[in-house]
């Protein structure tokens, strides 16, 4: 859908599956001074196909689309648009896509019920460098940064293949990716996994993959945008 522009406007493109939805956000963005909606696409696989060309600064990202997820389209756009920045989109405030989505590459997550005003301000926002969360998704974040009890990696003893596979998780990858990169079975990877969260004494792949980010560089940055 070719829409008017302006130079100075922020370049917004829209990844909604949901037609109703995806021509509410652009009409949204269509109306709103100094917002140009540059593509409006209804697949992970369309937008593959024309953000390239449209070149947009912020995408708007429903993270559950059927085929290619929302969090898999944002791993793909961030070799073909370095640059652009992700906010996801969903009703979910589901505790494992939220770091997914951020191991993914996304910069903000917000709910879809969030006002329109709080939207534009959170574009806004992610344009000039910031991380906006809904206060919900926030929180997880915190709380999950928070938790003492874990042991940490390295005093894990992980073995060559559980650090391999504990360093894709943290970049996003799906079980079935990390086995096929890895050429072993989808059970297998289960398996590591598995002796993964039990040597750290976590529960779940977030927390997993927090505790190797705490031995990262840019733990207290991450840290600070979490509490922010």
């Amino acid at each position: 859908m070719a829409m008017k522009e302006d130079a100075s406007n922020i370049r917004v493109a829209v990844v909604e599956d949901r037609q109703a939805e995806r021509d509410y956000l652009a009409a949204l963005l269509k109306a709103a001074p100094g917002f140009s909606c540059v593509a409006a696409c209804c697949s992970a696989k369309d937008a593959l196909t024309r953000l390239p060309a449209c070149q947009p600064e912020i995408v708007l990202m429903d993270i559950q689309m059927p085929g290619q997820s929302g969090i898999e389209c944002v791993r793909q756009l961030q070799t073909l648009l370095p640059e652009v920045q992700t906010m996801m989109l969903t009703v979910v405030e589901d505790h494992e896509l939220i770091f997914q989505s951020l191991a993914a590459g996304a910069t903000g997550y917000l709910l879809k019920k969030t006002p329109a005003p709080r939207l534009l301000e959170a574009i806004r926002e992610l344009r000039a460098g910031g991380a906006p969360m809904s206060g919900q998704v926030a929180r997880k974040v915190v709380a999950a940064f928070h938790r003492t009890d874990a042991v940490s990696v390295a005093e894990a003893k992980l073995s060559p293949v559980e650090h391999i596979i504990l360093q894709q998780l943290a970049r996003g990858l799906l079980y079935k990716e990390v086995a096929g990169q890895l050429n072993i079975s989808l059970s297998t990877v289960r398996t590591h996994v598995w002796h993964i969260y039990r040597k750290l004494q976590v529960h779940n792949r977030t927390e997993a993959v927090l505790q190797l980010r705490r031995q990262s560089p840019g733990h207290s940055q991450l840290h600070a945008e979490a509490r922010a």
